[in-house]
């Protein structure tokens, strides 16, 4: 319904009309009635509310300024405070301005929060693949918990590489990248398996994977030297980083668990 009143403004809108033009309950605009935050200005000859137009433009700052979570008393003083037109379109400007900036710093945080989420979310076959490109199948994988699924190392192992993420792995690739080539600097060095050298490189690929994957003392790293002779893939991956790495690796980590079990 739409109608005159005798003030000058022009009424508008019935309390439903406003209400759903508004997105807002009529419960709240009676709310807002009865604390005198926006009264409608006009009534019809039956008694109902009438929104003039000016109680629809402070309607609307209201609205607004709720939208950005502010209290009634503080939209009230700013609604009610002195100055012109254009000068409390400005104190509303300020007001949106800073609450974007406090979105936009909302938004950061929860970005920085999943990107935290997503990073401590166990590794994908798809991760594993990337980062050890040949050296990791599926069919390998089943193969070994076929092979070994039953045995202590390969329960704790999977214990704890359940658990890595994508950036765990990338640290593991990154050590057994750095022992590998300290190991072909070793041999290409002249350096025998029982020098110095070789010897601490063996150790430092035995505490690799003990800190990483299972507990390993320097007799079963006697028994995985072995395998890397008598399994052809162990040794492949070796003589593609250095013809001649895999007796070399074999032969230093012999050497190394004689150095420790003779100290």
């Amino acid at each position: 319904m739409t109608t005159t009143s005798q003030h000058t403004d022009r009424v508008e809108l019935t309390v439903g009309q406003v209400a759903e033009t508004f997105g807002v309950t009529v419960r709240t605009l009676h709310h807002y009635d009865a604390i005198g935050l926006v009264v409608p200005s006009g009534r019809t000859p039956a008694g109902y509310r009438l929104y003039t137009d000016a109680d629809l433009a402070r309607l609307s700052s209201v609205v607004t300024y709720r939208r950005l979570d502010l209290p009634l008393d503080e939209v009230r003083d700013l609604l009610d405070g002195d100055g012109t037109a254009a000068e409390h379109l400005l104190r509303q400007r300020a007001v949106v301005v800073s609450r974007l900036g406090e979105l936009e710093e909302l938004v950061v945080a929860i970005d920085r929060a999943l990107e935290r989420e997503m990073n401590d979310q166990p590794a994908t076959t798809d991760d594993l693949k990337e980062l050890f490109g040949d050296g990791f199948t599926e069919e390998y994988q089943q193969e070994a918990e076929e092979r070994w699924g039953e045995t202590d190392a390969w329960k704790q192992s999977k214990r704890r590489t359940d658990r890595y993420t994508k950036a765990d792995w990338e640290e593991v690739k990154a050590e057994q990248d750095a022992v590998g080539a300290e190991l072909v600097a070793a041999m290409q060095a002249g350096e025998p398996p029982t020098s110095q050298r070789a010897m601490d490189a063996a150790e430092a690929h035995r505490l690799l994977i003990h800190r990483r994957f299972y507990d390993l003392d320097h007799t079963f790293h006697r028994g995985l030297a072995d395998m890397y002779l008598a399994d052809p893939r162990f040794t492949r991956t070796y003589e593609e980083q250095a013809p001649g790495l895999a007796q070399y690796v074999h032969d230093a980590i012999h050497a190394n668990a004689d150095r420790h079990e003779e100290a």
